[in-house]
């Protein structure tokens, strides 16, 4: 059992992140072959549930991609489960505090660390008998910071100890500042907050990962210094290529009734 992402975060090089909104094994196992550094099931805001994300973690399974989930809520039932399925990460939405970030980890994690119930089924199946030992070293627990809250409270939040990095949701800390939600942020407060992020992730020695719209935007990202960067979700990808397609032969289409008119 060896999580990716913290050799990557360890050897001090950037983590790629890929996003799977859609509920489609054939779609994840097309990601694993990609090369991600490590690839995140959305139930959140995707269309994925507990039963797909089983199909989609089986077509996982030979990949050198890390799976990371993000979950609906900071509820423990649906973290152990899924951590019981077998990923090796898991981000937590609307984490406001030193409160809600303490809850959050203490599920992610067996004793003494934290109160992870013990029945990992799967995987134990794909990582070993051993999966228990080795379990708390290698699964990672991320806060997202996407309110004016969280914010405020960064430093505490930073400072609880098993707590492994924070994730930032750009758009939902656009819409708390009163801003409108979006990607690739270029509003100044925003980047300011940005950049005062991964100050403390590094004064706090933990992992820093942001959602971007852009490949130009992630590597600016690198630039200031996030350790993880997402690049929009496998939807996205799909929804943007196609329109490019039909934007681009309508196009053309176009072109070709003015020359042949009279």
């Amino acid at each position: 059992m060896q999580n990716k992402i913290i050799d990557l975060y360890n050897s001090k090089k950037p983590i790629i992140n890929g996003w799977l909104h859609l509920p489609n094994s054939f779609i994840a196992e097309s990601f694993g072959k990609m090369g991600w550094d490590s690839i995140t099931i959305d139930m959140q805001h995707g269309q994925n549930d507990y039963q797909s994300s089983i199909a989609i973690l089986q077509a996982l399974q030979n990949s050198t991609s890390s799976p990371l989930v993000r979950i609906p809520w900071n509820e423990p039932g649906i973290i152990m489960k899924m951590l019981d399925l077998g990923v090796l990460g898991i981000i937590a939405p609307m984490i406001n505090n030193k409160k809600d970030c303490e809850e959050f980890v203490s599920y992610c994690y067996y004793p003494q660390k934290g109160q992870r119930s013990f029945g990992p089924l799967r995987a134990q199946l794909h990582y070993g008998k051993d999966y228990f030992k080795n379990a708390n070293n290698n699964i990672l627990s991320f806060a997202m910071i996407e309110t004016e809250e969280a914010i405020n409270n960064i430093d505490e939040i930073l400072s609880v100890p098993q707590l492994s990095g924070v994730y930032i949701g750009p758009a939902d800390m656009s819409s708390s500042y009163g801003l409108k939600p979006k990607f690739d942020v270029e509003d100044k407060k925003i980047l300011d907050n940005l950049e005062m992020i991964v100050k403390k992730t590094k004064k706090y020695k933990k992992i820093s990962g942001i959602h971007n719209g852009s490949t130009k935007y992630a590597k600016r990202m690198i630039d200031m210094g996030f350790n993880l960067v997402t690049v929009l979700s496998d939807f996205r990808i799909m929804n943007d290529a196609a329109q490019n397609i039909v934007n681009e032969m309508k196009e053309i289409k176009l072109d070709n009734n003015k020359s042949n008119s009279y």
